[in-house]
């Protein structure tokens, strides 16, 4: 029988993080590296994704590689497969972390209903949903050559849930339908990957809830209210789940969606 250290042990094998400059991408990163993993991050080109690898690199003393990329653009995309190929000659975990969140800027995004755009929709789509499929679809053949494949997606608790817009009320925040509707796309786009790409590689998603990033304080003390926990989430909350999906430990688990939600989906 199998101690748990080598369950858990992820030497020797390499993984592909998508948005893996910004928080979230950061903790997953360092959780893989901790574990053993050779890490390849993908971010936009101008983030700080080189920094980033040398910080992995420097604590964990693992491998590291950047790839600079914009997720929105297909040609781009069908670049990764080619480096990864040349450069690391396998894969064995796959994130598909990135997200299209907005800004302050953007224009038809954090506004109410009728006033989002389709432009700004099918860009969020296309990061949050195409992307996935592309990279899922293209790295899959390097996925699959030692058995043990695994990519990890990651949701969000409003692609299973609609919003509690009371949380919103008098702040300059919102909650888009593109968001949340390309989130529920990724959750079910994981069950039918897990169907389709079994027995060689395993499809799995994590779905985080808030994650205390300085939003105004009524906000927090909303959300909190709402929570069973009764605080707000940290990048450390979703390292636990990634270390189960990414190694051994879920070895026969496949097709699941895990809330990391502090009980906010219990309600």
């Amino acid at each position: 029988m199998k101690t748990l250290s080598n369950l858990m042990n992820l030497e020797q094998r390499v993984a592909v993080i998508t948005g893996g400059a910004g928080y979230l991408g950061g903790a997953i990163a360092e959780t893989l590296a901790e574990l053993g993993c050779t890490i390849c991050l993908l971010d936009r080109p101008g983030s700080p994704l080189s920094e980033r690898c040398d910080a992995i690199a420097n604590t964990w003393k693992v491998k590291t590689f950047p790839i600079g990329i914009n997720l929105e653009d297909e040609h781009e995309r069908n670049q990764v497969a080619g480096f990864i190929q040349s450069n690391l000659g396998r894969i064995d975990i796959l994130v598909n972390n990135a997200a299209f969140v907005g800004d302050s800027q953007l224009q038809g995004w954090s506004v109410p209903f009728e006033e989002q755009r389709i432009d700004t929709w099918r860009r969020a789509f296309e990061v949050n949903l195409t992307a996935a499929f592309h990279l899922s679809q293209s790295l899959a053949p390097l996925l699959k050559h030692g058995g043990k494949g695994s990519i990890i997606n990651i949701g969000s608790i409003y692609g299973v849930l609609g919003p509690d817009m009371r949380l919103y009320k008098d702040l300059p925040m919102g909650n888009p339908a593109a968001y949340a509707a390309s989130k529920g796309g990724l959750i079910q786009l994981t069950r039918w990957l897990s169907a389709i790409l079994s027995p060689e590689i395993r499809v799995n998603c994590i779905s985080p809830g808030g994650i205390a990033r300085g939003q105004p304080e009524l906000f927090a003390e909303r959300y909190v209210a709402r929570t069973p926990l009764q605080r707000m989430g940290t990048e450390d909350d979703i390292k636990g789940a990634i270390a189960y999906f990414a190694s051994d430990l879920s070895q026969w688990v496949t097709g699941e969606n895990l809330m990391v939600d502090g009980g906010w989906s219990v309600w």
